[in-house]
């Protein structure tokens, strides 16, 4: 078991550049498990894992049992492959991953090793072929047009954002990154699009056009204002949503315009009052989580530019002084994550640390910010001085370590 956990984690880190061939290759050996359950395919910027977040709920509420694949995992590998909100269990996890395990051996003949990633996706395809939930919520890990995940035959598909993140990986420019994630677009599978940019929502009506794929996009075909959501076919009010900040808004329009769809397609009724405590029950570690009451600490996965900006609205509407301490990994634009939360809150105290994950920033970085070796001791000190609000922010890799010191 040791072994296989090992064989496991020297995968990490590598990313992208898979071949797409491979997994499929991978996958009609294992007779197409990707096929085997409906899949709702989630690609985006920032906003996937709060969105199936909401969708989990909506589906649950309605007596639906719901896969759900996300990354990376905030606790435990095994949150990323869940059923009901309950992790795949040790037990089935170290089942499957020998079954991968064994797989490698025959691929490797023809490609390279799988990278974590794969083994992760294969896992949870084998997982659902064998639990049959009645739908996947399948989250893209990077991009979406040569993403492992991108195999599948959704019955709906959705793009919750689109803005600069993983420039490295999917290229330079909005235009490059949005076809990128509109790459998920199939030949006839409705996708819902969050709020996009003109440039960014062109792209991607576009692309669906040439499929054949109807469009329901946010602020158009189905909109959200002050807990009151509507499309042509319902109007819902006095809704109340379980995850804090304005964003979080455009996210559950988005999961609910989703859910709303996939419910008229298998002919299910839909209930109003279940719809409400779904929203309102709705949960979801490391965005904007309040882990301790009194004083104030959240903890935010901020790890890109445009989820920083979300995080500004949320800290510039707040009445307590903040603090922020923050840490990510160097192959990210942390730089300018920094210079623009010093640029729009020049009052207010930023401090950078490090944390156990090959590639986090360090010392060497601070480039003369505020920089503490010991976040556990930082954070210790700030609790005794009680003032004001904490907010732990960056990479998710980070978070979920921080997060631990809190959820013993």
């Amino acid at each position: 078991m040791a072994m296989l956990e090992n064989w496991l984690n020297t995968k990490q880190g590598q990313v992208f550049h898979y071949k797409m061939e491979k997994i499929e290759y991978a996958l009609e050996l294992l007779g197409n498990p990707q096929f085997a359950v409906p899949v709702i395919h989630v690609a985006g910027t920032n906003g996937k894992g709060s969105t199936i977040a909401f969708m989990r709920k909506l589906f649950q509420a309605h007596g639906m049992r719901v896969g759900s694949f996300v990354s990376p995992h905030m606790v435990s590998v095994h949150d990323r492959i869940c059923i009901d909100s309950q992790p795949i269990s040790d037990h089935d996890f170290q089942h499957y991953l020998q079954k991968v395990y064994d797989l490698e051996q025959e691929i490797a003949t023809r490609y390279e090793p799988f990278r974590y990633f794969e083994v992760m996706v294969l896992i949870m395809f084998l997982y659902f072929e064998a639990q049959q939930p009645d739908v996947a919520l399948v989250e893209v890990g990077i991009g979406g047009l040569l993403d492992t995940t991108n195999v599948v035959a959704p019955a709906l598909s959705v793009i919750t954002s689109i803005g600069m993140d993983h420039q490295d990986l999917l290229g330079s420019t909005l235009r490059e990154i949005a076809e990128q994630k509109a790459g998920i677009i199939k030949e006839s599978v409705p996708v819902v699009l969050g709020p996009l940019s003109p440039e960014t929502t062109a792209i991607c009506r576009q692309i669906a056009q040439d499929n054949q794929a109807p469009v329901y996009q946010f602020g158009q075909e189905f909109t959200y204002k002050a807990g009151q959501f509507s499309n042509p076919d319902i109007d819902l009010s006095e809704l109340v949503l379980g995850l804090a900040g304005h964003h979080q808004e455009e996210n559950a329009a988005v999961a609910l315009q989703t859910f709303l769809l996939y419910m008229t397609n298998i002919q299910k009724d839909i209930q109003p009052q279940l719809i409400q405590q779904a929203l309102a029950q709705t949960s979801w570690p490391g965005r904007l989580e309040l882990v301790v009451q009194e004083p104030k600490i959240y903890l935010d996965g901020a790890h890109n530019v445009p989820a920083i900006e979300r995080l500004l609205e949320f800290i510039q509407v707040q009445e307590e002084p903040v603090t922020i301490l923050f840490s990510a990994l160097r192959r990210k634009d942390f730089q300018e994550m920094l210079e623009l939360l010093e640029e729009k809150l020049p009052h207010t105290p930023l401090v950078l640390t490090s944390f156990a994950y090959d590639g986090a920033l360090a010392e060497e970085n601070r480039q003369g910010r505020d920089y503490v070796e010991n976040y556990q001791q930082f954070i210790e000190d700030w609790q005794s001085s009680k003032q004001g609000i904490l907010i732990v922010t960056g990479s998710l890799y980070f978070i979920s370590e921080v997060r631990r010191i809190f959820k013993k």
